[in-house]
């Protein structure tokens, strides 16, 4: 832009078309006029072809809503008094009529509503306090949505039809979220129709329908909403088992009113799945004798393979279709010299449990031994472990719908023989070895920032423990410190309190062992004791009474097996098993798979691994 130009009556235009000169000018008029003019300033600034956008300050809205607020408060050209619950509220129509779709009808005058002519407007079924908060809103655009209001207020908002404040409620209600309400939520969203929060609470439900089933809520589901749970492929269950139980749980609480829908609701239940066992404990635990003869009909049914009260031929659900993967490890035979760099594996072996069939799965890019190995939203993170000589804090993450492993953010601390847990939507990275020294140090992954933090220390530096998480707590056990080499403790860790619990202690010392929860015990498997023997002897503690039980040993004693819970079945696959040579003792890898059954306290044999390992992780997707 050129340099302002100060005004001079020269560069004035004569009206008269001429462009008179300044020595033209003959009259104490003009001269009066030029010095009217000498001090007024003219801007000479060139024009453009391209428009300027228009000048916009993004603190006006604010400060009209502020005056807005304070004519209110001061009940200055207020025309409308809104009454709600006995309290009286000022305020002006054309402000209510811009914010509510619901106001501006109401006061439109070509609908011809009473209210247009009313001074004082009443509303009969909205509460004062939330008709407050709501006012509140309209005219300084903030609300305070909490655990006491969210409901009434949603319902308020949903009427008047101030969507903002749906919208707001239902993000809430999405963070609130828990088995002991999603059901709630979800009738409550149908309710008001909104669907992004039903949708939301429909997937949490489908996603943790075991835990669900468990609450009083669940007791008191419509049959209607039953029925279409249960047909849902969506599912995410252990074993049909647990759809099996939920379902009869449901049916006893009223039973009276019940009992005339248990072959409509045990229909939806894929029976040919769920183990004779169970129904037969059913029967057992029957006292209703409708609901007796109507299980006993359908165990007939099934035993004579007719399949006219319940289908024979039913797939799992979609969600309960598990593969158990194996990742990484290392193999050791005695057919073969052994070469570390060579039988350090990147491969991942995958074992589908209903058709019983092993593949493999793309590789890892990196091969490593001890690796921290867990699931987390659908995904497999392998972190940490070792190659060589050298341990890792790198990690990699395996995506099973695409097939495919993409790098994540290193630990801050390199780590193997550590244990890896999932929490919160977050991994736990906890103690292991890391060099020359034991870990102390906990370690939290965000996998949405991609980002690791240190969280807090263990009570004492640990490694070649057991480590998994259960209900929002930690739960560490057995393993190596400085001072003992194996351990036969329990402890359990809030991280919310940042407490430390000593719990019951198992019943044989040992490290390198397997670790898994099914049914809400906590299994150990294997290992190694005291006595430097390999164990076949497992062990289980009760998450309810906080005590442990010795269970049916495996039919193989190993070390620093790949153990994993699904359908209802412990699965413990490879490891180290002593191996006696001429000159030495050894212990080499094996590939022998064998699954524990709670129901018979039995093990059956599975088919072998394809490649005998040990040291490998284990999780199910």
């Amino acid at each position: 832009m050129p340099p302002l130009k100060s005004y001079s009556p020269q560069n004035e235009y004569n009206g008269n078309g001429n462009n008179n000169s300044p020595t033209e000018n003959t009259s104490g008029a003009s001269g009066s006029s030029e010095a009217s003019t000498s001090n007024v300033t003219t801007l000479n600034i060139q024009r453009s072809n391209t428009k300027s956008p228009p000048y916009c300050n993004g603190q006006y809205p604010f400060k009209v809503l502020s005056n807005l607020q304070q004519l209110r408060s001061q009940k200055r050209f207020c025309d409308v008094d809104i009454v709600a619950g006995g309290a009286t509220y000022y305020c002006h129509r054309v402000i209510l009529s811009a914010a509510s779709c619901y106001f501006e009808a109401m006061f439109r005058p070509e609908l011809g509503l009473n209210e247009v002519n009313q001074k004082t407007v009443v509303l009969h079924t909205i509460d004062g306090d939330i008709l407050s908060i709501l006012l509140d809103f309209i005219y300084t655009g903030r609300c305070e949505i909490t655990q006491s209001n969210v409901q009434e207020l949603l319902a308020a908002a949903d009427m008047l039809q101030l969507h903002e404040i749906v919208d707001g409620c239902c993000e809430y209600l999405c963070r609130e979220l828990h088995p002991s309400n999603a059901l709630g939520i979800l009738r409550f969203a149908e309710a008001h129709n909104c669907e992004a929060l039903a949708k939301s609470a429909l997937n949490y439900v489908h996603g943790n329908f075991p835990a669900i089933a468990q609450e009083d809520e669940f007791l008191e589901t419509p049959q209607a909403l039953l029925s279409q749970l249960l047909s849902s492929e969506l599912l995410r269950v252990d074993s049909e088992s647990q759809v099996f139980q939920a379902a009869l749980r449901w049916i006893k609480h009223d039973v009276t009113q019940r009992r005339c829908f248990v072959f409509d609701i045990l229909s939806l239940v894929r029976l040919a799945l769920v183990p004779v066992k169970v129904i037969d404990q059913a029967l057992r635990d029957c006292r209703d004798m409708s609901v007796k003869i109507a299980l006993r009909s359908i165990c007939r049914d099934i035993a004579s393979k007719r399949g006219q009260l319940v289908p024979l031929r039913v797939c799992p659900r979609q969600l309960a279709k598990k593969n158990i993967y194996i990742i990484g490890g290392s193999r050791r035979e005695t057919s073969s010299t052994w070469n570390p760099a060579d039988d350090i594996f990147d491969t991942v072996a995958k074992f589908d449990i209903f058709r019983r069939e092993w593949s493999e799965t793309a590789p890892m890019e990196i091969g490593r031994i001890l690796p921290g190995v867990a699931a987390l939203n659908g995904k497999i993170y392998v972190i940490g472990g070792e190659r060589g000589a050298q341990i890792l804090a790198n990690g990699e993450v395996y995506d099973p719908q695409n097939d495919c492993w993409s790098p994540i953010s290193p630990m801050i601390v390199p780590r193997c023989e550590f244990g890896l847990c999932a929490m919160d939507n977050s991994l736990l990275a906890v103690g292991g070895w890391i060099g020359d020294d034991i870990g102390g140090s906990m370690e939290r992954y965000d996998p949405d920032k991609d980002v690791w933090e240190i969280i807090g220390n263990l009570p004492e530096p640990r490694f070649s423990m057991g480590v998994v998480s259960f209900e929002g707590l930690i739960y560490i056990v057995g393993g190596c410190t400085i001072s003992t080499r194996h351990l036969n403790d329990l402890v359990s860790y809030n991280p919310v309190t940042k407490e430390w619990q000593p719990l019951a202690r198992m019943q044989v010392a040992r490290c390198q062992m397997g670790v898994a929860i099914l049914d809400r015990y906590l299994y150990v498997v294997g290992g190694n004791s005291s006595s430097q023997a390999v164990l076949s002897s497992v062990e289980r503690y009760s998450f309810d009474d906080n005590t442990w039980s010795t269970v049916c040993a495996m039919s193989v004693p190993r070390a620093i097996p790949a153990v994993a819970a699904a359908d209802g079945l412990l699965y413990v696959a490879g490891g180290d098993q002593p191996c006696e040579a001429t000159f030495y003792r050894a212990q080499v890898t094996i590939s022998a798979v064998e699954c524990y059954d709670p129901l018979t306290d039995t093990w059956k044999n599975c088919p072998d691994l394809p490649v005998s390992r040990s040291e490998a992780g284990a999780v199910v997707v």
